[in-house]
């Protein structure tokens, strides 16, 4: 076998030529003014029981203490931060007694979720967050690491009694107000609701026909008519001209009661109202008279040759 001689200048000659250029990117940043107040994007690297380091790629490496790596108490910086996870930091100090850029992941989500949180407000746009307690008059939750408040009026539909039954949960919210200088950020979850249950309700009524003849329940009694539910929801008004062909009423009361269940039939739909009417149900076809038979004895023949004559005679008809 030949003997092959590799020597350091045949390394040299073959290794790619580098440059100060190709190290532009880094040297510049390394380089760059850091100033207490500025946002800096860095890369986990490593994290302890108290701090998260942070690559900067700078001269010095950034240090986020455990405290101020976010604002919702469940927070964990042992399960929720890994190596390699991109972070975006508010500068505390420029040094921190150790040579490293003392950092704020809290300060920074904080300044940078208040604008997100008038957009939100703006666009109206509906987001998810946790219920993590109950406090006095409403419960709390945190949006983008910061604490929001629910009053227990905008929770939900219906009036809830019990706040504690809703930590834990997760709810459907719309920011409605978003004050950055007095860190006041209040949600409902209610307006979301409604508007949900509102198109939903718009929706399943574009979905009916006129015509549709159904099975509804009577919720409710006024002078001029009934309103009757028709399920999901969706209810119709009766007009009380509509409930009898029998007789004029002068109150629906006077033929139905709340909890009836009654048939209905949709004539009409109108800027999402829709008619119903049960005298179109009523059967229209009248009953049939009734046939009386009269019941006439034959007298029983003493011959074969009897006539019909004879058999009817004295049989009087009308």
């Amino acid at each position: 076998m030949e003997e092959v001689n590799v020597t350091t200048q045949d390394i040299e000659e073959t290794a790619p030529a580098e440059s100060m250029a190709d190290y532009a990117g880094e040297i510049d940043s390394s380089m760059r003014e850091i100033s207490v107040g500025d946002i800096l994007e860095g890369t986990v690297v490593g994290l302890t029981d108290t701090e998260v380091t942070v690559d900067l790629q700078y001269a010095a490496e950034g240090i986020i203490r455990t405290q101020d790596y976010s604002g919702d108490p469940s927070f964990s910086v042992k399960e929720n931060v890994h190596p390699g996870d991109v972070v975006k930091a508010t500068v505390l100090k420029l040094d921190d007694g150790n040579g490293n850029i003392l950092l704020s992941r809290k300060a920074a989500e904080e300044e940078l979720a208040w604008d997100n949180f008038k957009t939100l407000m703006d666009e109206k746009t509906a987001v998810d967050v946790t219920v993590k307690e109950a406090v006095k008059g409403g419960v709390v939750a945190f949006l983008n690491g910061v604490r929001a408040f629910i009053p227990a009026s905008k929770l939900a539909l219906e009036y809830v009694e019990d706040l504690s039954t809703f930590v834990g949960e997760t709810v459907p919210v719309y920011v409605i107000q978003a004050e950055k200088e007095g860190k006041r950020l209040v949600l409902s979850s209610r307006d979301v609701l409604r508007d949900r249950r509102a198109a939903e309700k718009a929706n399943m009524i574009s979905n009916l026909k006129v015509g549709l003849v159904t099975e509804g329940t009577v919720e409710s009694l006024q002078t001029y008519g009934a309103f009757v539910g028709l399920g999901n929801g969706i209810d119709g008004l009766v007009h009380i001209s509509q409930i009898t062909n029998t007789k004029r009423l002068k109150h629906p009361k006077e033929m139905l009661s709340v909890g009836d269940k009654v048939k209905v039939k949709v004539t009409g739909i109108k800027d999402g109202k829709i008619s119903l009417s049960m005298k179109a149900c009523e059967e229209t076809t009248e009953a049939p008279r009734r046939v009386e038979e009269e019941h006439v004895q034959i007298p029983k023949a003493e011959k074969l040759t009897t006539s019909l004559g004879s058999l009817l005679k004295g049989i009087k008809l009308d």
